[in-house]
C-alpha cells in the first residue's frame, strides 16, 4: 500500500461525526463535505495518510478553503489538560480549551492558556436557532467560535459533572468542528462505509468482526513464493497438445472461494495472502512479463535516472538526477536504448502461456458469465478490463464459474479446441483479425489451466459467504479439499447453518458407520466422496469433523462506575454466523481396534471358601524382523 495519497485512488475520509466518506481522489477537484465545507483535492495529493485536517476560512480574493494540518498536542489538548489538572506535569506547547474538573469553576481559555470569560451560575440561553445558522455561515475558526460561543450561552452548565461536561462539548465539537482524517481505503474502513453508509445488503451485512473470523477459521495466510509454468513456445500452427501439463506437486497455498459480496470476502483474503495493494515500484524481476489476460499496453514506468553505465528505477517522491557527461559516453545511443525498452515493455510470451502463480492464490467459484467483484475497483483492480495495468491480483486470482467446475465439457470455451493458422495465412490476415486469434488462444489456454487445476483439487482452505444453499455448495467442493484443510462459512441468518451442522452430527455419523445407509454399501471410498446424497443423508458426515457455528460482535460500551452500559445508537442488522469444520479423508475398510487384553477379576466358590481366580489368556507370540 503507498503511503501517499495517490492521483486516481481511493481515500476514506473520516469526520468527527465518526462517519466515514470514501472518495477517489482526481486531480484539479473539489471534494465536498457536506456541511464540514469543501476543499480542492491537489491539496492532499502526494501527502501522507493518517494526518489531521482542518478546513480553514476563504480569504479575500479566494474561492477555495486551505487546509491546516493540526498537531497532535491540539488534538489531545482535553487529555493534556485533564493531566495537568491531576498534577502532572504539563505540557509548555498544549492548547487547552476548556478546563472541567469537579468543585472547580468552569473557565473558556484561549490556545495560550488565557482565560477568556468565566461562567457564572446566573448564566441563561441567549443564543437563539437563527443566530446560531448565522455562526455557521459565516464560518470562522473553523466551528471553534461557535463551540466557545455555544458553551458560554449555555445556561445549567455549572450544574453538570466533569463527565457531563465532556460529554456535551464532545457532542458540540463533532456537530460543528470543521476537520477530517484522511486513511487509506483498507478493507476495514470500506467495509465500515459500505454497512453504514451505503447498501450493507451488497455485502450480506459482513461486519469487520464477521471478516476477521472468516479469514481466521479458513487459516487464510501467505501461500508461498510465486511459482509459475514454462512457456511451451507454441506457435499460432500447434494446437491443444502445446497445453502445460498440470504439475499437482507445485499446487499448494490455494483456497477455493464462493464470493456473493461484490469482492469485499476476496479483497479481505487477498489482504491477508499479501497480494491486494500494488507496489510502489516495480520489481520486472518478479513481473516477468506476467501482466494481464488481454493486456496489450505496456505498463507506465517511474523515473529512471542513469548511474554507472545502467538504467535504475527511482521511487516516486525522488528526484531525477542528471547524468555526468563521461557516464554518458558509456551509454549506447538513445534510439537504441529506447527501442530496446520497447521490446523489453511488449515482451510476450507463445499463446499457450500461463501468467498465473502455482501457490498462493485465490480461486473464486460464480454462478454468472462473468464474477461479480466490482467492489475490487477501490484497490485499483477491474476483473472486466481487457487491457488490465499490472496488479498483483492479475497472477493470483482465478475465476470459473459452476457449469466449468461441474460439467466442463458443456462449456463451449473449454471444449472448443484452439484455432490454429499457418504463419503465411496469419500474415495475410489484418491486424484486427490477427488479434482476435491470439486472444481466443491464450483465453482458451487460461480457461483450460483454471479448470484443470480447480478439478485436480488440492485446495488449502475453502471460505464462502454466498446466498446459496450452503450444503448444496459443500457437496461439490468438500472433495476438491485436501485433508485437514478448513472450512469457513459465513451467513447472515442461523437457520441455513443450522440445517449444515446437523448433516455432520454425532448421529448421523453413527448411522452411516454401523451400515444402517443401504446406497453406500459396495462403493470405495473415493464413490463416498463424491456421493449424491440421499434425503435423510444430503453428505457424507465422515467428510468433516469438528463442525460448530459461531458469532461475535464488538460493541461499544460506555464505562463508568454504575454507568456501564452498551451505547444504544449502534447500528443494526444481521447479526451474522460462521459455520467452521475441517476436511477429514475416511480411511478405507474396516477399522479395527487391538490391544492387550486385561480380564476382569470374578469370584470362584470352590465348596464353603470363596477364592479369586483369574483367568489367563495366552497372546500369541510375534516375531518382529530384524534387520540390519
Amino acid at each position: 500500500m503507498h503511503s501517499l495519497v495517490q492521483p486516481n485512488s481511493w481515500i476514506a475520509l473520516r469526520l468527527p461525526s465518526d462517519v466515514t466518506r470514501v472518495f477517489k481522489i482526481l486531480p484539479d477537484k473539489t471534494i465536498s463535505l457536506g456541511k464540514y465545507g469543501s476543499f480542492p483535492s491537489n491539496l492532499i495529493i502526494q501527502r501522507p495518510y493518517h494526518l489531521t485536517y482542518e478546513i480553514l476560512d476563504k480569504k479575500e480574493g479566494e474561492g477555495f478553503s486551505r487546509l491546516r494540518v493540526v498537531p497532535t498536542a491540539e488534538l489531545y489538548a482535553e487529555v493534556l489538560a485533564e493531566e495537568a489538572a491531576c498534577g502532572d506535569t504539563p505540557d509548555n506547547n498544549e492548547s487547552t480549551s476548556i478546563s472541567a474538573t469537579e468543585k472547580v469553576e468552569y473557565k473558556v481559555v484561549d490556545e495560550e492558556g488565557k482565560v477568556v470569560d468565566v461562567l457564572d451560575e446566573n448564566a441563561r440561553q441567549t443564543l437563539t436557532q437563527e443566530e446560531i445558522e448565522e455562526l455557521k455561515r459565516d464560518g470562522s475558526g473553523a466551528g471553534k467560535e461557535l463551540i466557545k460561543k455555544l458553551l458560554l450561552s449555555h445556561n445549567a452548565l455549572d450544574q453538570k459533572t466533569s463527565f457531563s461536561l465532556a460529554k456535551y462539548k464532545l457532542l458540540k465539537t463533532k456537530k460543528y468542528i470543521r476537520r477530517f482524517q484522511v486513511l487509506p481505503v483498507d478493507v476495514h474502513n470500506f467495509a465500515k462505509w459500505q454497512l453504514e453508509e451505503r447498501d450493507a445488503s451488497k455485502i450480506l451485512d459482513l461486519r469487520e468482526e464477521m471478516l476477521g473470523l472468516v479469514g481466521c477459521w479458513g487459516n487464510v495466510h501467505y501461500g508461498g513464493d510465486d511459482v509459475y509454468l514454462e512457456d511451451p513456445g507454441a506457435t499460432g500452427e500447434q494446437g491443444e497438445e502445446m497445453l502445460p501439463k498440470i504439475d499437482e506437486g507445485l499446487l499448494a497455498g490455494r483456497w477455493l472461494v464462493v464470493d456473493d459480496t461484490c469482492g469485499v470476502l476476496v479483497a479481505a483474503l487477498a489482504e491477508r495472502m499479501g497480494f491486494l495493494y500494488p507496489e510502489e515500484e516495480d520489481d520486472e524481476s518478479k513481473s516477468d512479463g506476467r501482466v494481464g489476460e488481454e493486456s496489450e499496453a505496456a505498463p507506465e514506468q517511474a523515473p529512471t535516472a542513469v548511474e554507472n553505465g545502467k538504467i535504475e528505477a527511482q521511487d516516486d517522491q525522488k528526484d531525477t538526477e542528471m547524468a555526468d557527461a563521461t557516464t554518458q559516453e558509456q551509454q549506447p545511443p538513445a534510439e537504441a536504448t529506447t527501442g530496446e525498452a520497447k521490446a523489453k515493455q511488449h515482451k510476450r510470451g507463445s499463446d499457450f502461456a500461463i501468467p498465473f502463480s502455482q501457490t498462493n492464490t485465490i480461486t473464486v467459484v460464480h454462478g454468472a458469465t462473468q464474477p461479480n467483484l466490482s467492489f475490487l475497483t477501490h484497490w485499483g483492480f477491474d476483473v472486466t478490463a481487457p487491457n488490465h495495468p499490472p496488479h498483483p491480483l492479475l497472477n493470483h486470482l482465478l475465476t470459473l464459474s459452476w457449469l466449468q467446475l461441474l460439467n466442463p465439457t458443456a462449456d463451449t470455451t473449454y471444449s472448443t479446441p484452439p484455432l490454429t493458422a499457418s504463419p503465411e495465412t496469419l500474415l495475410s490476415w489484418k491486424p484486427g483479425r490477427r488479434g482476435n486469434f491470439h486472444r481466443k488462444r491464450r483465453r482458451f489456454a487460461r480457461t483450460r489451466h483454471i479448470v484443470d487445476t480447480a478439478r485436480a483439487g488440492g485446495f488449502s482452505g475453502l471460505v464462502c459467504a454466498s446466498t446459496m444453499d450452503p450444503i448444496s455448495i459443500l457437496k461439490h467442493t468438500l472433495p476438491l479439499l485436501a485433508g485437514g484443510a478448513p472450512v469457513a462459512i459465513y451467513s447472515p441468518t442461523l437457520e441455513p447453518l443450522a440445517q449444515l451442522a446437523d448433516c455432520f452430527s454425532v448421529s448421523r455419523r453413527g448411522a452411516w458407520a454401523s451400515g444402517m445407509v443401504p446406497e453406500i454399501l459396495d462403493k470405495t471410498a473415493e464413490e463416498l466422496e463424491r456421493w449424491a446424497g440421499t434425503e435423510d443423508f444430503p453428505l457424507n458426515p465422515t467428510l468433516l469433523l469438528g463442525t460448530s457455528i459461531h458469532t461475535s460482535r464488538a460493541r461499544r460500551w460506555q464505562v463508568l462506575p454504575g454507568r456501564t452500559h452498551p451505547l444504544m445508537t449502534d447500528r443494526g442488522g444481521a447479526e451474522g454466523y460462521v459455520f467452521t469444520g475441517w476436511r477429514a479423508k475416511p480411511a478405507e475398510g474396516r477399522v479395527s481396534a487391538r490391544g492387550k487384553f486385561q480380564p476382569k477379576r470374578r469370584k470362584v466358590e470352590t465348596g464353603s471358601a470363596s477364592e479369586a481366580a483369574t483367568p489367563t489368556v495366552e497372546t500369541p507370540k510375534v516375531e518382529t524382523p530384524v534387520t540390519a
